[in-house]
C-alpha cells in the first residue's frame, strides 16, 4: 500500500505541477487588482496550492489502489488457524 501511495504522490504532484501553472495564472489574474506585488503573491500561492492539491489527491488514490492490491491480488491475508496465505474474493 505504501508503494502505491508513494507512486500516487509522485504522479499527483506531477499533475499538480501542471495544475499549478493554471493556478498561478488564475492567482496572478486575481492578484492584479492589488498591483504587481499582488500578482506575484497570487501567482506563487496559486502554484503552491495546485501542487499540494495534486500531491494529496495522488497519495489518497494511490493508497486506495495499494489497499485493493494488498487485499485481493498479493495474497497478504493469513489464516491464523493453518497459516495459509490467501486473497479476499473480489
Amino acid at each position: 500500500m505504501s508503494v502505491c501511495a508513494s507512486i500516487g504522490t509522485v504522479g499527483g504532484a506531477a499533475r499538480g505541477a501542471s495544475a499549478a501553472l493554471a493556478g498561478s495564472q488564475a492567482g496572478a489574474a486575481v492578484g492584479v487588482v492589488a498591483g504587481p506585488l499582488g500578482a506575484t503573491l497570487g501567482s506563487i500561492s496559486g502554484a503552491l496550492l495546485g501542487g499540494l492539491t495534486g500531491g494529496v489527491g495522488g497519495c489518497t488514490l494511490g493508497a486506495q489502489l495499494g489497499d485493493k492490491l494488498d487485499r485481493h491480488v498479493l495474497a497478504n491475508n493469513l489464516c491464523l488457524d493453518c497459516g495459509q496465505r490467501f486473497n479476499l474474493p473480489v
